[in-house]
């Protein structure tokens, strides 16, 4: 059983008010909670490691709550979400796939019945590395207003042999969303795209 032990959490949110345009009536709030912990492959070639994903389950489910809290808890409010990772030089770009299923379905677990993929993203990178957590609503994929993106990153991590996993969520479309499409009112097929 793979250890992945935590070094440290973090959770960055931001309250958005305008983007240059009129101030909006409720600011757009987006959210982070990022745990940098032990990466057990770094260093080393691991042919099967699709059982690690259990081992991540906990982690999933404790960033998703620290996430929700961090928006003040009403499930009602949070309608967007994303994950990503960074994998520290020693490891490889295949440790930072462990986190679909137990980041992805642990947001949908506590967010109930959300229908839409979660957006991901994951690359291998230095120390300090950022990266640019994609962002999409919960229940339709083609949601326009809320295509987004929030960069993240720690300023002592990852070290080479460490993972940095992140969940993100957010309350609302883009303060100043005006692309037209598939309005979140609108969804209707209820299929996690449209």
């Amino acid at each position: 059983m793979p250890e992945f032990a935590i070094r440290k959490i973090a959770v960055l949110t931001e309250e958005i008010f305008h983007e240059g345009g009129p101030v909006a009536k409720v600011p757009r709030r987006r959210a982070a909670a990022m745990a940098v912990v032990n990466n057990p492959f770094a260093g080393r070639y691991v042919e099967d490691l699709q059982s690690a994903m259990d081992d991540l389950k906990p982690l999933g489910l404790l960033l998703s709550d620290k996430l929700i809290a961090a928006l003040g808890g009403d499930l009602k409010q949070i309608d967007g979400y994303g994950k990503g990772a960074i994998v520290g030089i020693a490891g490889e770009l295949e440790h930072g796939a462990l986190w679909h299923v137990p980041g992805g379905y642990a947001m949908r677990e506590r967010l109930g019945d959300a229908k839409a993929i979660v957006p991901s993203a994951k690359k291998v990178g230095a120390f300090g590395a950022r990266l640019d957590i994609p962002l999409g609503h919960i229940n339709a994929a083609y949601v326009r207003s809320h295509f987004d993106a929030m960069e993240v990153g720690i300023s002592d991590g990852p070290r080479p042999d460490e993972i940095l996993f992140c969940l993100a969520m957010t309350c609302g479309p883009r303060v100043h969303d005006r692309m037209g499409g598939l309005a979140a009112k609108d969804i209707k097929a209820w299929d996690g795209l449209r």
